[in-house]
């Protein structure tokens, strides 16, 4: 909810991550890992934060949409924040995506990046290179006494 009063200059991200960090022990006990999307669309305030630097619980995405700079604001001071940000509160690699096009197309393909299975995700600046990872990598090895375990079986 947005406030009209003198508050809403201000972006304090804390209480965002308070309820983060919330989460994500409750997903650790049941084996899973939480990533927060972050859409932020103040490209005149800066964000801030209080966070003690061992304390990465979750893992932070942000998808940062703005406009041009301008007297009145400063999208590269935002970016630079919002990357201190994801790199101070991330368990694993987050990923930042920014756009001051506010294209449609662009934005769709952030996000549906953003909302793909985590243990499909590279490092971001392969992203345009390399295709998703497929999951059978990822699945976890079972030990078998004789190998007979691994043969695939057909359905026919």
């Amino acid at each position: 909810m947005l406030s009209t009063t003198s508050s809403s200059s201000q972006a304090d991200l804390t209480n965002l991550f308070r309820l983060a960090s919330h989460e994500a022990k409750k997903s650790r006990s049941q084996n899973r890992i939480l990533r927060v999307i972050l859409i932020y669309c103040r490209s005149s305030v800066k964000p801030h934060y209080q966070w003690p630097v061992n304390q990465k619980l979750f893992t932070l995405d942000v998808m940062y949409l703005h406009d041009k700079p301008g007297p009145e604001n400063c999208p590269q001071e935002v970016y630079d924040t919002l990357v201190e940000a994801l790199e101070h509160v991330s368990e694993y690699e987050g990923y930042i995506y920014e756009s001051g096009q506010g294209l449609a197309r662009v934005l769709f393909r952030h996000v549906s990046v953003l909302l793909a299975h985590p243990q499909q995700r590279c490092s971001q600046e392969y992203m345009d290179t390399v295709t998703p990872k497929p999951l059978t990598k990822k699945a976890p090895v079972t030990e078998s006494g004789n190998g007979e375990d691994n043969i695939p079986v057909s359905s026919q």
